[in-house]
């Protein structure tokens, strides 16, 4: 189902400062709170932390923030200590202080796929988009190409609204590691920045089945499906396979996106008059 032009640019604002595009690779971003996107379903290994940073609360994330800019002061140039820092500071909004992190990762480590990838992430994070293309194709080699290069790289295109090289990049990933649901995920919420509710829902639901389909997953088909207008089912969504704290913000996360710009009432009522009978 394709939505009208200005539906689908009051999609494009709902959507900027949502929870959407999972950026591939080992690194996560998006928490159950409202916080920037995620780089895999899995984590760097981990420098120190209780738990994977896309479990943790914003609280957990503001404790972890203090405990590994403590690491990192004392070792600046230890690789997993700097991913993992730089992760945490997007995860907590604060994307420049993580690129310049990032930077002086890839300084010491300009070899390393992983390091260039979180930095091509680290940039697209802060707004340098095509910055972060070449970053994430200098990673990406044509003997090994690595599927989680190509879906970072058509997130980044889908931020620059180039939708359809966006989905040929998902599907190379796809045809790399089939049913991955980051990838399957990514690719429906491509849709959606198009504005085709339908087909990016199918996807979603494609990509919640699969094994290994964490809470960003869901936390995305409960989105597309509040903007149906369907807001019991989508609330119901959200809240599924979670303790109650993480539940319920997911919940709160997904009522603060639909109301921006009243776009509950708003979509719901371009749905109600796009199913009316026309009388022309």
């Amino acid at each position: 189902m394709a939505v009208s032009a200005p539906k689908t640019a009051r999609l494009r604002m709902l959507l900027g400062s949502a929870c959407t595009l999972i950026l591939a690779l080992s690194l996560s971003s998006c928490a159950t709170s409202s916080k920037t996107d995620k780089m895999s379903t899995g984590s760097i290994p981990a420098a120190s932390l209780s738990k994977p940073v896309e479990s943790m609360n914003a609280t957990e994330l503001a404790a972890a923030e203090r405990s590994i800019a403590l690491a990192y002061d004392r070792s600046p140039k230890d690789r997993n200590i700097g991913l993992n820092y730089a992760n945490i500071l997007r995860m907590n909004g604060k994307n420049a202080q993580a690129l310049a992190v990032m930077q002086q990762v890839a300084i010491a480590y300009p070899s390393d796929r992983e390091v260039l990838a979180a930095y091509g992430k680290a940039q697209a994070a802060a707004g340098q988009l095509e910055q972060a293309l070449a970053t994430i194709g200098r990673a990406q080699t044509p003997d090994r190409p690595d599927w989680r290069l190509y879906s970072a790289e058509g997130a980044v295109l889908d931020q620059m609204g180039r939708s359809q090289e966006a989905r040929d990049r998902y599907r190379m990933a796809l045809d790399a590691q089939p049913n991955e649901p980051s990838v399957l995920s990514n690719l429906g919420m491509s849709y959606v920045l198009s504005g085709n509710l339908r087909d990016a829902e199918t996807y979603l639901k494609s990509a919640v089945a699969q094994p290994g389909a964490d809470s960003r997953v869901r936390q995305n088909l409960a989105l597309v499906v509040g903007l149906q207008g369907r807001f019991a089912e989508a609330e119901q969504i959200a809240r599924r396979e979670l303790d109650p704290a993480q539940a319920e913000a997911n919940v709160t996360y997904l009522r603060t996106m639909l109301s921006q710009q009243n776009s509950w009432k708003q979509l719901a009522a371009a749905d109600a008059h796009s199913k009316k009978p026309s009388t022309n």
